[in-house]
């Protein structure tokens, strides 16, 4: 009973003081913050005056140096009792005259700043001043005064807390008084709606007082008190005809449940299988993106690559077909065999093709037969040990193995020779590669091939038999179509075999054949010695003189490189220097300063479009004009080199006046941007 009343005697003292306070707070807060900023100017204006004051006085002094009559100005600095700290500092930041009052013997002198300026140090304010005469700086004041602030705040602190208990004081005072005349009449009648709501007694009526506002409020509460008994007698009447009303509702309601979830099951449902017909398009329309993908990458690789010995054959055929005075036997002999190489592989290239396109199409006929091992293993040891000694990689074969496979005799040692070819290609200088051959289970023959190449990573591995990837090999550094891995894995799956890789980045590769066999196992493991191979790098040879142009071309097909060479053999206005993959290009462009760069595109280490962009972001070489001379004929290639800067696009395999041509306009472009500078 008494809980009400007392939390209403809380609220009424609780708001009596927090408006005092809050007055009280608000005007202590305004008289103090303009007490502390008043004393706060007045102080820096006094210090300033006075440091300008001492830096007019001390400027004679520090133009004769003066030390002693500075030293006496500044004594004269004891008279001013909050100034603890004075000094003269010379032009060149060394004290020239100092001064400590008696409480601050122990300060030591600050470090000269940069600017003047006012600071705070351990409660004292410090200023620095210029000393300036006839426009030149001759010295610097420095001055440090007692700065009372946080004192005066306290005291302020200390009589807003008086002030703040003698107003709180009078507040509860005043608040005892409004109590008796607001709370009481309030109380009663909350005493007796307490008593209607435990009770249920609806008769019970409040006990007028004054005619005030609390009087109305006794009277308003009465009428509502009748009302409300008249409206219970009537509910309580109506309650019992509702009960039955309610009751048909709630089995309404439960029917209506039950076929709402229903209806959500099935909604569910064909979400479901909606989002499952979405997911298969998603993947329908990602494979055929896919597809779009790969037949793009097919054109631009196979564009590339057959335009590459295209260019040395007809490039050498063009000089063969020419002026051939100038040419000795052995010279006709040299291009014929660049010619000669240059067709064995465009006939490699195209092979590659047309076994994928007959494996695809299931054209490809095959006749299986019991195959000796060891004489197939000797045959692909005689044709690819000359390719591996060109590096100084061994060649380890099993001897003499008894080991048969069932396979096509003819198609087996192509998928061997693939395999020897690309472990060789990738491998490291003076390496080694391992064939095995070992039984695995009771009627399987495992033929391996291992090297001691960089290895593969694991995404590399993952994309290893796609069509055009070069055994993950990145820079477009090795000739091939990349679908040599595609037709050895098609062979050996239409022969009942299986294919499989291992490998370790930095240590090797491993490819395997699994085919039936029909011999027990014979445990043949040569050793492998895995070495390290050394880097390379291009030859450059400038010839020539200072008097010719210069043209720099930057190829790493060294037959091509030979068919640039002959092109410029009757050019005598013209010197020839090379280099041999992108990197090495910039910096001899650099060095070198040509006056037309050849740039292929496809090289180890920097693309030829990389080369391009440093060589024309970089101001000593962005002169230089760049004719693109590249087997990537695509129409869309074509259109970013030229937007991307160079000079001219030619594509593999390029006719001698055309190249001709563009070196010529290139010439005169960059004449005329010479004369046009002088």
């Amino acid at each position: 009973m008494n809980a009400p009343r007392s939390s209403l005697r809380r609220r009424l003292l609780g708001a009596m003081l927090l408006t005092t306070l809050a007055a009280l707070i608000f005007a202590l807060a305004a008289l103090a913050t303009y007490d502390l900023r008043d004393y706060h100017d007045r102080t820096t204006s006094d210090l300033e005056a006075q440091a300008e004051m001492i830096a007019r006085t001390t400027a004679p002094a520090l133009a004769f140096d003066d030390a002693r009559t500075a030293t006496e100005t500044l004594g004269l600095l004891r008279l001013q009792p909050k100034l603890r700290v004075a000094a003269i500092y010379g032009v060149h930041g060394g004290v020239f005259a100092s001064y400590r009052s008696k409480d601050a013997a122990d300060l030591p002198l600050p470090t000269l700043p940069g600017v003047d300026g006012f600071n705070r140090s351990d409660g004292d304010l410090v200023i620095f001043r210029r000393v300036v005469d006839n426009q030149q700086i001759l010295g610097t004041v420095y001055l440090r005064v007692h700065y009372a602030l946080y004192e005066r705040l306290l005291d302020y602190v200390g009589i807003a807390l008086v002030v703040a208990a003698a107003a709180m004081l009078l507040a509860l005072l005043v608040s005892f008084r409004l109590e008796r005349i607001v709370t009481r009449p309030l109380t009663a009648i909350a005493d007796v709606a307490r008593h209607v709501v435990q009770q249920r007694d609806y008769s019970r009526r409040a006990a007028k007082g004054d005619d005030d506002e609390l009087g109305a409020l006794a009277d308003a509460f009465n009428e509502m008190m009748q009302e409300i008994e008249q409206r219970t007698l009537a509910l309580e009447a109506s309650n019992h005809d509702r009960a039955a009303e309610v009751e048909e509702r709630r089995i309404a309601q439960r029917e209506v449940e039950r076929l709402n979830e229903q209806l959500e099951r099935r909604v569910s449902e064909r979400t479901l299988q909606l989002e499952t017909s979405n997911q298969e398009l998603a993947l329908a329309t990602e494979a055929a993106e896919r597809a779009n993908r790969a037949k793009s990458e097919f054109l631009s690789s196979m564009s590339h690559e057959l335009r590459t010995p295209l260019s040395a054959i007809i490039g050498f055929g063009q000089l063969l077909q020419g002026d051939s005075s100038r040419l000795t036997p052995e010279r006709r002999a040299e291009f014929v065999g660049h010619m000669v190489r240059a067709g064995k592989h465009l006939l490699t290239l195209i092979n590659d093709i047309l076994n994928l396109a007959q494996i695809e199409a299931g054209k490809l006929q095959l006749t299986l037969e019991n195959v000796p091992l060891a004489p197939l293993l000797a045959e692909c040891r005689t044709m690819t040990e000359p390719m591996g000694g060109r590096r100084g990689i061994r060649m380890l074969f099993p001897e003499n193995t008894p080991l048969t496979a069932v396979a096509d005799p003819t198609r087996l040692k192509q998928v061997l020779l693939n395999l020897l070819s690309n472990a060789i290609k990738y491998n490291r200088d003076n390496g080694a590669v391992v064939v095995d051959c070992t039984m695995v289970g009771e009627r399987r023959v495992r033929i391996s091939v291992q090297d001691t190449g960089h290895g593969l990573r694991a995404d590399q591995l993952e994309a290893l038999f796609q069509p055009f990837n070069r055994l993950g090999q990145e820079g477009g550094t090795q000739e091939g179509t990349g679908i040599g891995l595609v037709v050895t894995k098609r062979l050996i799956e239409q022969m009942g075999g299986s294919i499989g890789v291992s490998s370790t980045v930095g240590t090797g590769s491993m490819f395997w054949i699994d085919l039936d066999g029909s011999a027990p196992a014979v445990d043949t493991a040569p050793a492998a010695t895995q070495l390290q191979s050394g880097a390379n790098g291009p030859v450059v040879s400038p010839a020539g003189g200072n008097t010719r142009a210069t043209v720099l071309c930057v190829e790493d097909n060294p037959t091509n490189l030979r068919l640039v060479e002959e092109l410029f053999a009757g050019r005598e206005d013209l010197q020839l220097i090379s280099a041999q993959d992108g990197l090495l290009g910039v910096e001899m462009a650099r060095i070198y300063q040509p006056d037309v760069i050849l740039m292929d595109n496809n090289m180890p280490r920097m693309s030829g479009r990389e080369a391009q962009a440093l060589l024309h972001q970089d101001p000593a070489t962005s002169h230089i004009p760049i004719i693109a001379l590249t087997a990537n004929a695509m129409p869309k290639a074509v259109a970013e080199g030229l937007a991307a800067g160079f000079f001219r696009y030619l594509t593999k395999p390029v006719a001698q006046d055309e190249l001709i041509d563009a070196i010529d306009a290139a010439l005169a472009s960059t004449r005329h941007r010479r004369d046009g500078g002088r």
